[in-house]
């Protein structure tokens, strides 16, 4: 490709790049406001009492836009850019690329529109779109699996980097795990409880963990300017989260009516699961390593570090989560929604934040607000580990209540006061999605400076 051929394309890259994260932020403001609303519904239940905004309709409102209107949508976007960059190659068949984009915000706005409806698919956690909204989303993220795969197809160099293993493998498992989630015929009784458990929990494990993964081991190494610490550990902690993650959905439904033996092989495959944790960890904790200077006075590592090490705590904490001794005190409480955030949040969302603002400015050759983008980081952190925190404690305190055999509204006295410290934390992380959605507009919709090659450098 000449010197202009590589203009045009890199523009191109940035133009895609920069649709599929300005419309992640604009989803991610509408969920996560939706979020705060209802922190503050624990402690204050008679604020909003409109139909519309009612907990059990804005509460799936805030899952999926999260989950699906958000993150998914701009990692996918990061893991078209990062297959192009990585492989040298133009992005294979851009049409399909924006036919994904559209998709992807269709579903979400039928999505939205028809849960506040009060149309849902019922009680199944994280796909109560309605099942013709989910199949919209899974045609886009099909499109973007066809995207990826192509420009990887079309790479200079024939060993595949190890980033474009995990997105590879996060949109081939997650069609297969959408198509089944859409098979009517065995969701009925203990099917559908087993079904569920294997969607939500995959939903995260082999989707957002394999994108925010695929980004950073793009990013990390991009930013530190040196290469990943381990190619082998990346592939063994790929391979084995593989294997050890598809069945440990069932470790939420422990005591429950589901085969005890399903509830035993959840658990020991949850207690596998330490080795791609520690192995992922590591690596891209050691590929930092003689280079904390740089992480402190980067905007983007920050994000990126704080991530990676949500993401070994929140996944171990997730481990011992699963044994049975920890389930009966924890299980249903509001330590389950803190691990949650520990991992949505403090693991994906801010690998998703790190990641935006490591490659849209090599995308665009415009830089965020320094200033904001720290003010940005703190608030998110420390949010969040409030967040988590009190929640933490909370269901702790609930759970041992409740085996006491307590009346149920002495647990609801006692969460209270962690319900409204939740409420402050949510608030904060609000806060710093405000900053974000600013340090986006400055990347994408400002005025750009004259587009230099060299900041397209693979």
């Amino acid at each position: 490709m000449d010197v202009a051929g590589s203009q045009r394309e890199a523009r191109e890259q940035a133009t895609l790049l920069s649709a599929f994260v300005g419309s992640a932020t604009v989803w991610l403001l509408i969920a996560t406001a939706i979020g705060v609303l209802l922190s503050f519904k624990f402690p204050f239940p008679d604020l909003a009492t409109s139909p519309y905004l009612s907990f059990g309709r804005l509460r799936a409102i805030h899952t999926n836009g999260t989950f699906y209107a958000f993150a998914s949508v701009a990692l996918s976007g990061m893991a078209i850019y990062v297959a192009a960059r990585s492989s040298g190659a133009a992005v294979f068949a851009k049409p399909v690329a924006w036919v994904s984009l559209a998709l992807f915000n269709l579903a979400a706005i039928l999505g939205t529109i028809t849960l506040d409806l009060g149309m849902s698919d019922g009680s199944q956690e994280y796909r109560e779109w309605l099942w013709w909204v989910r199949v919209i989303f899974l045609i886009g993220a099909i499109c973007s699996a066809y995207v990826v795969a192509g420009t990887i197809a079309n790479r200079v160099e024939r060993p595949i980097y190890i980033a474009n293993w995990y997105t590879l493998g996060a949109f081939t498992f997650t069609t297969i795990l959408w198509i089944v989630a859409l098979i009517p015929t065995y969701q009925i009784g203990l099917g559908g409880v087993t079904l569920q458990a294997f969607y939500m929990h995959n939903a995260v494990g082999m989707w957002f963990t394999f994108l925010a993964l695929g980004v950073t081991y793009y990013a990390l190494p991009k930013l530190l300017n040196r290469p990943i610490y381990s190619y082998s550990l990346g592939v063994l902690a790929f391979w084995t989260n593989l294997v050890f993650y598809p069945i440990i959905g069932s470790h939420h439904y422990e005591f429950s009516p589901l085969p005890w033996w399903l509830q035993t092989l959840a658990i020991v495959f949850s207690v596998g699961m330490l080795i791609p944790v520690f192995a992922g960890s590591a690596n891209l904790i050691l590929t930092t390593r003689g280079r904390w200077e740089i992480v402190r006075r980067s905007y983007a590592l920050p994000f990126l570090a704080a991530g990676v090490v949500y993401y070994f705590v929140g996944s171990t904490q997730g481990t011992f989560e699963a044994l049975r001794t920890a389930q009966a005190y924890w299980h249903f409480t509001s330590f389950t929604v803190g691990h949650s955030h520990a991992t949505m949040y403090g693991f994906i969302t801010l690998i998703t934040f790190g990641a935006v603002y490591a490659l849209l400015p090599l995308a665009t050759g415009q830089q965020p607000s320094i200033l904001l983008t720290g003010v940005h980081f703190w608030f998110a952190l420390l949010g969040v580990t409030l967040y988590v925190v009190v929640l933490s404690v909370g269901g702790t305190i609930q759970g041992i209540d409740w085996a006491s055999g307590n009346p149920f509204i002495s647990s609801v006295e006692a969460a209270a006061p962690f319900w409204l410290a939740r409420a402050l934390g949510g608030s904060m992380m609000f806060v710093s999605h405000l900053l974000f959605a600013y340090n986006v507009y400055v990347m994408v919709a400002a005025k750009r400076t004259a587009f230099e090659p060299k900041a397209q450098a693979a």
